[in-house]
């Protein structure tokens, strides 16, 4: 009997130091060390991948504050203050703060034993004859106060898992929070990189559309003198009405560039204290820092956030296996009854009581539907978890060839437009020598700021594809 006992604590001793479930075991890294076809391997090795004229792609760490890079204190300023005001980062902090309650709410009434206070009053009447005793009614006032503690022993590690899952729910907010922080910064950066395209485009469509204005008043007197046919005449005024269109078009996307910087620092459109931007107020980075995806996948918000929900899935299957184990509870009861308030704490009205109970659960088939549930919600985590690392990977390979052609695309037509305004330029010295008409000059002036307009498109985009990097790569060491 004695070596009955002795087997039965060593057993259970044992089991109070595991936990049903497997592990949680942190995925592999990705075993590729490139992103693109076009960035290959070796060049990954070297360190050093060369994206444009004066930009390349060096394997470093992000810095915390990337945005910094585009040297913009109107921006940087901007940014600073969206991250302290911002609604949507309030929300996902206030988010998180639950998470993390939870969890220490969990694991106070769970690693502690319990103890409750009981103070009760209560009047009583009591017949004799019931119990077949001779004697009338007897009324009485019965006054009792204890204090009762109870404890649940771990056994099977369920309230070890449960912990777990909530620990691995609040890391997921915490990595939502830092996604909302990486886009919210990088919004506002494509965003103010768009004011200043789309206010340089209206102002050279201005320059346009006063050219082509005079041209056609030209066209006009050309027509009263009969060098010029009525089509002419017609052909002008309708490129010229086009072009006069398209600035409200222009200036209705500013305008929503403008209310949707104040969105994001936290304002109202009509009370919002918010700079302009010029593309001059923007440096395209020369050095764009590279992450390995064996790095990448370690630093990702995204991708640690479906980490963690993998983390919880895997948890809650231990806790739902761990159902099927005994499990062990002990309470006891302190406390003391009397007659009267005057003897309630008296020699005579001490009670005391100690329990324990073991449940072991023998036929209960919800319990294997239960933990097959949690199974299946654990390979549905793992799953999401390797769909959020591939699509990391390829946003990173997108913005590299981005990165690149729209490189060339700039090179076009910058190569364009330098040719345009050599163009220009003899156009204007014919016209000084007499050689070309007031109206050839205007039109190589007309070709020249449209070819302005796709240069300024191009910069831009450079300068876009350069904060979608920093975000690709997951924005800056915490």
């Amino acid at each position: 009997m004695k070596k009955t006992r002795t087997r039965l604590l060593t057993f259970l001793i044992m089991l109070a130091g595991c936990s049903a479930g497997p592990d949680f075991v942190r995925p592999d890294p990705p075993k590729s060390s490139g992103y693109s076809l076009r960035i290959k391997p070796a060049q990954l090795d070297a360190e050093k991948i060369t994206v444009g004229d004066a930009q390349t792609v060096i394997q470093g760490n992000v810095s915390a504050s990337w945005w910094e890079e585009f040297r913009s204190p109107k921006l940087n300023n901007m940014i600073t203050q969206a991250l302290e005001k911002s609604p949507t980062l309030e929300a996902a902090k206030a988010t998180l703060h639950q998470a993390e309650y939870l969890y220490k709410a969990k694991g106070g009434s769970t690693l502690y034993p319990r103890i409750d206070a009981t103070l009760g009053a209560q009047r009583q009447e009591i017949n004799g004859s019931k119990n077949g005793q001779i004697g009338g009614e007897n009324t009485f006032n019965l006054l009792n106060a204890s204090l009762s503690a109870g404890y649940s022993f771990d056994l099977s590690g369920s309230n070890r898992r449960q912990l777990e899952s909530l620990a691995a729910k609040a890391g997921y907010y915490r990595f939502q929070m830092e996604g909302a922080r990486l886009t919210l910064a990088a919004d506002i950066a494509t965003t103010a990189i768009r004011q200043a395209q789309l206010s340089s485009q209206i102002t050279i469509l201005e320059k346009v559309l006063a050219v082509r204005i005079e041209q056609l008043a030209i066209t006009r007197e050309r027509l009263r003198l009969g060098n010029a046919s009525p089509q002419e005449v017609l052909a002008m005024q309708a490129l010229a009405e086009q072009t006069r269109a398209g600035i409200p078009v222009l200036r209705n996307q500013l305008d929503q560039t403008t209310h949707l910087l104040a969105l994001l620092t936290g304002q109202t459109p009509d009370t919002a204290s918010l700079p302009s931007f010029a593309l001059q107020d923007f440096t395209l980075p020369l050095s764009l820092p590279l992450r390995v995806p064996s790095e990448l996948v370690r630093v990702r918000p995204d991708i640690q956030a479906s980490e963690a929900l993998m983390r919880a899935a895997n948890a809650d299957y231990g806790a739902a296996a761990a159902k099927s184990f005994p499990q062990i509870t002990l309470t006891a009861t302190l406390g003391s009854q009397a007659l009267s308030a005057a003897t309630l704490f008296g020699t005579g009205s001490l009670v005391w009581g100690v329990a324990g109970q073991l449940v072991q659960p023998i036929v209960n088939n919800g319990l294997s539907q239960e933990r097959d549930a949690a199974k299946a919600g654990f390979d549905a985590a793992s799953a999401n978890y390797r769909q959020t690392v591939l699509k990391g990977l390829r946003e990173v390979a997108d913005v590299l060839t981005a990165l690149d052609n729209n490189k060339q695309i700039l090179s076009g037509y910058t190569g364009a437009d330098a040719a345009a305004q050599e163009q220009l330029m003899i156009t204007g010295s014919r016209y000084t020598l007499g050689s070309a008409s007031y109206l050839e000059l205007l039109q190589a002036q007309s070709e020249s700021e449209q070819y302005r307009l796709e240069l300024i498109a191009s910069e831009a985009r450079r300068l876009s594809d350069s904060v979608a990097f920093y975000q690709a790569m997951g924005g800056g060491n915490k």
